[in-house]
């Protein structure tokens, strides 16, 4: 495992120990799942951002063949 130390905004700080106080869950377990969550949110969105510049170079390739499809069959 590794230390970290983190500065923490007091009002963040606060509802996280009242938190804590009422799930009876120690301070690192609490962060550490938070993280993990909080990871698993950023690589999901990640994800959608390379889908999405994907998904773009996929139409406009798409469109490209489909146009040339369009003009062979004009030419029969």
């Amino acid at each position: 495992m590794k230390t970290v130390s983190l500065k923490i905004d007091d009002s963040i700080f606060g509802d996280t120990e009242e938190i804590l106080r009422e799930i009876k869950k120690p301070r690192n377990r609490y962060i550490n799942e938070a993280l993990e969550f909080y990871n698993k949110i950023q690589k999901r969105r990640l994800i959608e951002e390379k889908l999405r510049k994907e998904s773009k170079l996929v139409k406009d390739d798409s469109m490209s063949v489909l146009k040339d499809f369009e003009e062979i069959e004009d030419v029969d």
